[in-house]
């Protein structure tokens, strides 16, 4: 009996591993909102990492984070570091392409608690008054984050992020 619950086992377990390298090799995580205000407000709190904290979703998540900016003041080349709690962990961001009221293009390293290396972008479509603000993170699934997301949603671990960051900025930008 205990041979065939362990060769049951040992097959389930393969069969899982298998499963897991037929996922994506990539992933991506899109939200958008509507927000009541000129792109070129929108874009000014995306394009400089100063307004970062007036919108991020995670600056409150640890009150001692220790941030640092570094590189150009805004647009291409700005730098924003953080290292905090396990709420946040640790990283790095750097603003690498910066299309004036259009888009802004991030280049997004987590170092800790997950090691990962990502891009974030922010695309602003303006109509009738209002700005559509899509907050979009994409990259690559590893073999390991395929494995991990058979059992966690990236979309929804993230998502709910990005919709509480864009509804903070939809706030900052609507002032």
């Amino acid at each position: 009996m205990l041979k065939k619950v362990s060769m049951g086992l040992m097959v389930a377990v393969i069969v899982l591993l298998v499963f897991a390298t037929l996922q994506p090799d990539s992933f991506r995580v899109e939200r958008s909102i509507a927000v009541k205000a000129e792109p070129a407000k929108v874009f000014a709190l995306l394009n400089d990492f100063h307004a970062f904290g007036s919108w991020s979703p995670w600056e409150k998540l640890d009150p001692n984070m220790k941030t640092t900016y570094s590189g150009a003041p805004s647009g291409p080349g700005a730098v924003y570091t953080w290292d905090g709690n396990d709420d946040v962990g640790a990283g790095r961001m750097e603003i690498l392409k910066s299309e004036p009221d259009t888009r802004v293009v991030v280049k997004l390293d987590f170092l800790k608690p997950i090691e990962g290396h990502n891009t974030s972008e922010y695309t602003l479509v303006s109509s009738a008054g209002t700005t559509t603000v899509t907050w979009a993170m994409y990259g690559p699934s590893p073999y390991v984050s395929k494995l991990m997301g058979i059992f966690v949603s990236m979309d929804r671990m993230i998502g709910k992020d990005f919709e509480r960051g864009l509804s903070n900025l939809k706030a900052q930008a609507e002032k």
